[in-house]
């Protein structure tokens, strides 16, 4: 698989979103399933429960509706790698996304989110250094939700994510 080029998920967002969370690149869970967040470990969806107000439990339809309904839009830096497993670490000759595109389509964005190191990283050195962003955004580097960062419990990586929580639509 080292050598298959990864395609990531399509934007789930609105133009009404005001904050966006990005992560880096699907893992192979979410992949296979289409699905963000999908691996059972993962803290994404009960920090996003715990902030917005939906049932972590609820179909992954709902959680997309519920985050929607909030304000809040998934995507990833990354649109293209190359990479073994599910790990950061492992993501070679990365491509990212089109953001010069999906600005123009969110005029209400305050906030990005990003879910982890590697996913700021990327896009501080294939995005940043190379577009301006639109006015007064807010970024927030965060902890990665993800089970390969386990030196992080819950209750301390939901405290970093309610930094977001001003901006969030409570449902």
């Amino acid at each position: 698989m080292a050598n298959t080029v990864l395609t990531g998920l399509a934007a789930s967002s609105l133009s009404t979103a005001k904050v966006l969370v990005l992560g880096s690149m699907p893992g192979t869970v979410s992949l296979k399933q289409q699905q963000y967040y999908a691996h059972p470990r993962n803290l994404f969806w009960p920090i996003m429960a715990n902030l917005v107000g939906f049932s972590a439990e609820a179909s992954y339809s709902a959680k997309l509706q519920a985050l929607n309904a909030a304000g809040v839009a998934l995507w990833d830096v990354i649109g293209h790698c190359q990479r073994s497993g599910s790990l950061d670490s492992a993501i070679r000759n990365e491509q990212v996304n089109d953001f010069a595109s999906f600005f123009t389509v969110q005029p209400n964005l305050q906030v990005i989110a990003f879910n982890g190191a590697k996913a700021w990283q990327s896009f501080n050195r294939h995005v940043l250094s190379k577009q301006p962003l639109p006015a007064k955004l807010i970024l927030f580097q965060l902890p990665s939700t993800s089970p390969a960062h386990a030196a992080m419990g819950f209750p301390e990586k939901l405290a970093q994510w309610q930094q977001l929580k001003s901006f969030i639509v409570k449902n």
